[in-house]
């Protein structure tokens, strides 16, 4: 891989990558909850971990932003470790490609990958995940997961994860959906007196919510959750 970003083994990285508009980049800062922040509408990152070092990455893609994400990541020594979190929320026109290669070229390594989306409007955006675990990466764990909300008939959601294993001691998994707001849980809500409005947004919220989990727990988790939902509130 040309230009690559090596984590020392024993070394903790945490990057958070973040497409959107200038005023929500400024008031994130350049550091969030331990999370170093990148502002850009293109991401190509060459990573390699070595043993036991750790990669946490988050991505925000937020309204009104086009973005493509290119993610090269080698799992290069034993006990290395790497979590890749990401939500976007394509309400209008925005067009969005992400493609994570990830490749567990040595054993004992943990890669977990969660990507979740909203899109509506007449956006359009692609995952192509594809996971790699070679023949001497035994004691593998890999998983990867890709969900989305498509809310509008014009609206358009391509995914494609893929695993490819030649080791034989792994516990791997990848899975991908795409679905509609749930009715009943709407209908129940509704049934409690909450406003259809506002059960659609606490529904939207709670599903891309599993993916800020990535963050500690604290003050600047609170402020960055509340201002997603504020997106969420403002744009669908």
């Amino acid at each position: 891989m040309d230009n690559i970003f090596t984590i020392k083994s024993g070394d903790i990285s945490r990057t958070m990558l973040v497409a959107a508009g200038q005023n929500a980049v400024e008031s994130l800062g350049r550091r969030v909850c331990g999370f170093d922040v990148f502002a850009g509408d293109g991401f190509v990152r060459n990573m390699l971990i070595e043993e036991n070092a750790v990669a946490d990455i988050l991505v925000l893609v937020l309204p009104g932003q086009d973005a493509n994400l290119d993610l090269r990541i080698e799992m290069a020594g034993q006990g290395a470790s790497c979590r890749l979190f990401g939500l976007y929320l394509c309400p209008d026109n925005e067009r969005l490609s992400v493609n994570v290669g990830l490749v567990h070229k040595v054993g004992r390594c943990k890669s977990h990958q969660l990507f979740k989306g909203i899109v509506s409007g007449t956006s359009r955006t692609s995952f192509y995940g594809r996971i790699v675990v070679d023949s001497d990466a035994q004691v593998t764990e890999a998983y990867q997961e890709n969900h989305n909300l498509l809310l509008s008939d014009t609206a358009k959601v391509d995914t494609m994860p893929q695993l490819e294993i030649y080791a034989d001691d792994v516990k791997c998994s990848h899975g991908a959906t795409i679905g509609k707001l749930n009715e009943d849980e709407q209908f129940y809500m509704r049934s409690r007196g909450i406003p259809e409005s506002e059960a659609k947004v606490l529904q939207m919220v709670s599903f891309i919510s599993p993916v800020l989990d990535i963050l500690p727990d604290g003050e600047e988790k609170t402020r960055l959750a509340s201002y997603v939902e504020h997106c969420v509130r403002t744009g669908f």
